[in-house]
């Protein structure tokens, strides 16, 4: 993938995220739709911070080569990354929406779910649109 094409694979895939997250979110929460908008806003921005930090730090750990990496390397990569995540988010949660500890970690950990859910369904979508606007 190139440069160009890996901004609009993360750019598309947070504006289409947003729109799902933003409605769903407010729905399961109780939180009104703007304050649920500002605070996903703020916490995509975030993730993909921390994304490239955490790749960068990753790749310099473990090496580029990313075709040798194992299973368990590939756990191990998604579930601290979760974990750092985690950690930057929850203060965040808790401040902005003034929520306790456990509320705050429930709704954490459900966007965590949607989005490790909606990230293995939005590539693969993705990778077959590709593929077909490559091969027609």
């Amino acid at each position: 993938m190139s440069t160009k094409e890996r901004i609009f694979h993360s750019l598309f895939f947070e504006i289409v995220a947003l729109s799902l997250l933003i409605p769903l979110g407010s729905l399961f929460s109780d939180v009104d739709m703007g304050n649920m908008t500002g605070l996903a806003i703020g916490l995509s921005l975030t993730a993909m911070c921390w994304n490239y930090v955490y790749n960068l730090m990753f790749d310099k750990k473990f090496g580029t080569n990313r075709i040798e990496r194992t299973l368990t390397l590939r756990i191990a990569h998604g579930l601290f990354f979760e974990l750092g995540l985690l950690f930057t988010t929850l203060p965040a949660i808790m401040w902005i929406l003034n929520m306790d500890l456990i509320t705050a970690l429930i709704l954490d950990m459900g966007m965590i779910i949607f989005f490790m859910v909606f990230a293995i369904i939005y590539n693969w979508a993705y990778d077959l649109a590709k593929h077909r606007l490559v091969s027609t």
